[in-house]
């Protein structure tokens, strides 16, 4: 067995690819914040795959962390020379597996903030990527706007603050840019929001505001926010995976990466300062993210919530346990064909009705051993962003919300487990509010509609809260098996036929 190091690359085996490259070599052209395991599943995957090519020199990675749980990245990719090992699977089990160079170096920013600040005043600079989750933009997910009520916001909007969060970092480097004459940098963020783009620039432009409105009104005019769809499933990496990496290709790697084989890309071409040439490498590069982002978002996505709570109330463990089961595919299929596919527009060169039982293929790979559990990770953030839309839309032109509907009684009826102890303590910055609303539904039916933070105005849509109370006590009642064969024996209505009385005020 082999450690991972630039000088073990000669020493591995005939079926693992390496670099075809000198990291040594390269120019950090991308400041990325958020190095978890999809970003190097995705977008060092793809730069990779440009270096191979003999392309992008000054396109490489500098990683950077925020948090002090970061540290234990640094480390790793510090011991490793910043390489790592790739892992893809196709639902077949076939493997492949790759050694990855784009990242050159990683910057721990609580360790040395001035550091990070540096890397991204230096005109070597052209874009900043995110995958900061879909928590990390500081939405208010009520009324769309920034939030600054969270405590490191609130530190860094403070006079000659040092900062400690994305947006703290980010906008220091654009106002040091601004004043050194220096083009600014492109915000490119690589996180599933509809509309990821316009909505970091609306983000961070309000924070900029906040700490100096020219400043914010110089990054609305000048720095680039292109949107992006982005989509790999990419599980967290468990010691099973090491060890198998070690057994079956003698590599010894702190932290590889595992991916399902299907990876996709759509990304639209508005750069400040040049970009990659990330076409010639399978990356789909468009004037319109919209469409794509959409169907992405509102099929896969949201199908993922749907997963995971009802799959764990089911009693399941991982996706493709509850994707074997017949109930969860129809239920599956009849919610992204019947509610999430009439909220979309046309998308250009995709077969809808193909790309909905690709999910479902996807879904039941019993190579990617992905857990429920990880699905539902700050689900008070996804499901506003995911589900909540389609169910929106759909009320407007009196379409089917049933599904969706189960989906959010679902999320409910977890949480209220969650507090019997049977299953793990929530994982959502929104933990004690959701707790304590689930606890008032015995009292007051329809209490957990009424977190306006989540939800908005929806508990308020008698369509909407009567579709809710009845998957929920349907959920109750006869478990998430039977609350699946209950809302698939309902009667199919013509589309549009649903009543359209209760309306949003």
């Amino acid at each position: 067995m082999v450690k991972l190091t630039s000088s073990a690359l000669n020493h591995l085996g005939p079926t693992v690819a390496v670099p075809a490259y000198d990291p040594a070599t390269l120019t950090a052209g991308i400041v990325h914040f958020g190095v978890g395991g999809f970003h190097r599943s995705h977008e060092a995957m793809y730069l990779d795959r440009l270096l191979n090519s003999g392309q992008g020199q000054e396109w490489a990675v500098c990683g950077v962390g925020v948090l002090p749980s970061d540290a234990h990245m640094r480390d790793v990719l510090a011991a490793q020379d910043q390489l790592y090992t790739l892992v893809t699977r196709s639902p077949d089990g076939h493997s492949e597996v790759r050694v990855i160079g784009a990242i050159v170096d990683f910057l721990l920013a609580p360790d040395d903030p001035e550091a990070v600040l540096a890397r991204l005043a230096d005109p070597a600079t052209r874009i900043v990527s995110l995958t900061v989750t879909e928590g990390g933009y500081s939405i208010n997910n009520a009324t769309g706007e920034f939030d600054a009520s969270g405590a490191d916001i609130r530190h860094d909007l403070t006079a000659g603050a040092t900062p400690r969060t994305v947006f703290g970092f980010i906008t220091e480097g654009l106002r040091r840019r601004r004043d050194r004459g220096l083009p600014p940098f492109t915000v490119m963020s690589c996180d599933n929001i509809q509309g990821n783009g316009h909505v970091t620039q609306r983000m961070l432009t309000a924070f900029a505001r906040l700490k100096d409105p020219e400043l914010g009104d110089w990054i609305e005019r000048h720095v680039a926010f292109p949107n992006s769809m982005v989509d790999r499933i990419t599980p967290a990496t468990t010691d099973r995976d090491r060890e198998e990496l070690a057994a079956q290709f003698g590599i010894e790697d702190a932290w590889p990466v595992v991916a399902e084989s299907f990876t996709q890309w759509v990304l639209e071409d508005h750069f400040s300062m040049g970009r990659p040439a990330l076409e010639t490498v399978g990356v789909q590069v468009v004037a319109d993210v919209e469409p794509y982002e959409l169907m992405k978002l509102r099929l896969l996505n949201a199908s993922h919530q749907a997963l995971g709570f009802l799959g764990l109330l089911a009693g399941y463990t991982h996706v493709h346990e509850a994707c074997a089961h017949p109930l969860f595919v129809e239920f599956l299929l009849g919610y992204m064909a019947r509610e999430a596919t009439p909220t979309l527009r046309p998308v250009p060169g995709m077969d809808l009705e193909a790309y909905r039982h690709e999910l479902i293929d996807r879904f039941a790979s019993t190579a990617i051993q992905d857990t429920l559990s990880r699905l539902i990770f700050d689900g008070s953030e996804r499901i506003p962003k995911f589900l909540l839309p389609v169910v929106r839309e759909q009320l407007e032109r009196g379409g089917e919300i049933e599904r969706a509907a189960l989906v959010v009684a679902a999320w409910s009826v977890y949480i209220g487990g969650v507090t019997e102890g049977l299953f793990p303590p929530l994982q959502d910055q929104r933990a004690a509010q959701l707790t304590d609303a689930v606890a008032r539904e015995a009292q007051q039916p329809g209490a957990f509609l009424e977190l306006t933070g989540v939800f908005g105005d929806l508990g308020q849509h008698e369509r909407f809260r009567s579709a809710y109370l009845e998957a929920r006590a349907s959920l109750r009642g006869h478990g998430a098996l039977g609350a699946l064969q209950a809302v698939l024996d309902r009667p199919v209505a013509p589309p549009g036929a649903a009543a359209r009385s209760g309306s949003l005020p």
